[in-house]
């Protein structure tokens, strides 16, 4: 996923075209959240129940973090209330965009921001557990290492499909990576006789999501950003710090490993949050059902957010910057 981001945007930042097939994405979405999912064992399911609190409190305090992140980035790049607000509560570029363009406010600086939180988060935190994992020698040796079966991968494959048209149909946010999940992770909760995809799929997968989000970053964008570029770039390390550091102190509260719980307090990108808990072997579940928690609070909730937010703005004179 990192070479295949840095690549694609460095082609685009060139200006060159990337002429990505708008089938790649939801492909790619939907091969890594089944993947995903396999981890909802019955015996991780059980376990849990318990972690349900530590969730929920997750979530609430990483929307805590993005109004305060707002307000640094108010501060540090002149923009309104909103645009930072938009810029700085983990909610994904495409959701932040349709909220930016129907409260009128440029969505360019929004979706700039939000992207580059996610590069920065599978940039550096990945690596850093691993390269600081005492027992992981050859971190692609654990996934291509992954047992599978032709007929489990099929069904497994079968299950992530069906989640994800049924998410569709009803309408969820981010359907083929949400649905994927749900999907998978019903079929190994049942203990359906599911595997995980040869390790060459997986590869496939994680290319098309990393030129997908290296697409995003093209000259038009970055010139439309123009001076926002260093706040941005400031606030979303601010952001990934204050989630590392609410990850530190859960873990010392649930007793979980705290590698565990920086990856489940990650501010986004849970596809790479996922692979890396697998990598490491450890908490793989926990992992998931932190971000999904944190997307089923923020994504429904998001407009009702922002109308508050803007509800405020006008009683304070904070005014968008049209």
């Amino acid at each position: 996923m990192i070479g295949a981001m840095a690549f694609a945007t460095a082609v685009r930042l060139s200006n060159l075209p990337v002429n990505v097939p708008a089938v790649t994405r939801p492909i790619g979405q939907t091969i890594v959240a089944s993947s995903v999912g396999l981890s909802f064992t019955p015996t991780a399911v059980a376990a849990l129940s318990s972690l349900f609190i530590p969730m929920i409190s997750g979530a609430v305090l990483t929307i805590v973090a993005g109004f305060a992140v707002a307000a640094l980035l108010m501060r540090m790049a002149k923009v309104d209330v909103i645009t930072a607000t938009l810029s700085s509560i983990p909610m994904g570029p495409v959701e932040s965009a349709n909220l930016a363009n129907r409260h009128g406010v440029a969505p360019g600086p929004v979706i700039f921001a939000q992207t580059l939180r996610i590069m920065i988060l599978v940039i550096f935190i990945p690596p850093a557990l691993v390269a600081l994992s005492d027992n992981i020698q050859d971190p692609i040796a654990i996934l291509r290492a992954m047992p599978w079966t032709p007929a489990g991968a099929i069904l497994l494959c079968c299950c992530g499909v069906a989640g994800a048209f049924t998410a569709l149909t009803v309408r969820l946010g981010n359907p083929f990576f949400v649905g994927s999940i749900g999907g998978s992770a019903v079929a190994a909760a049942l203990s359906l006789p599911v595997t995980a995809y040869p390790y060459p799929v997986l590869v496939v997968a994680q290319v098309f999501l990393g030129v997908w989000l290296g697409a995003a970053f093209d000259r038009d964008l970055i010139r439309r950003a123009g001076s926002f570029i260093p706040a941005a770039v400031a606030s979303s390390l601010v952001m990934v710090a204050l989630c590392v550091g609410m990850g530190l102190g859960l873990s010392w509260i649930t007793g979980q490993p705290w590698t565990v719980m920086v990856l489940s307090t990650a501010p986004g990108s849970v596809t790479e949050m996922a692979l890396t808990a697998k990598i490491l072997q450890e908490g793989i579940a926990v992992v998931t059902a932190f971000h999904l928690v944190r997307i089923f609070i923020i994504l429904p909730t998001a407009p009702l957010i922002i109308n508050m937010t803007a509800r405020l703005a006008t009683l304070w004179g904070l005014h968008p910057k049209r």
